[in-house]
């Protein structure tokens, strides 16, 4: 049953590297402008919207536009959020294989 013992230390450490890679991710910030910096939206790595900020010019524009240039940032600040995050967990859970399953 030695192998359990290992395996069980490999998913402490795991699980040890997962928490402190969730602090780094949420301390992170991405920014992402929309509409050639009318729209500025700031998220962390772990997917928390942190800021929004519009230009008041760009706010006279027709609300559709306005709408829908700040739907594409924040769709493109998911995005990003998303990839760095699952970028840096593939870093921690890639080096943790059971055995079986891999």
């Amino acid at each position: 049953m030695a192998g359990v013992g290992k395996l069980l230390k490999q998913a402490q450490k795991m699980q040890r590297g997962i928490e402190s890679l969730q602090a780094q991710l949420d301390a992170k910030e991405i920014e992402v402008t929309s509409g050639g910096g009318a729209v500025r939206l700031k998220i962390s790595g772990g997917g928390k919207f942190l800021a929004l900020t519009l230009d008041p010019e760009f706010l006279k524009e027709d609300a559709k536009i306005v709408a829908d240039t700040v739907l594409a940032a924040v769709q493109d600040a998911a995005k990003q959020a998303k990839a760095h995050h699952d970028a840096e967990m593939q870093k921690v859970t890639g080096q943790f294989q059971m055995p079986g399953f891999m």
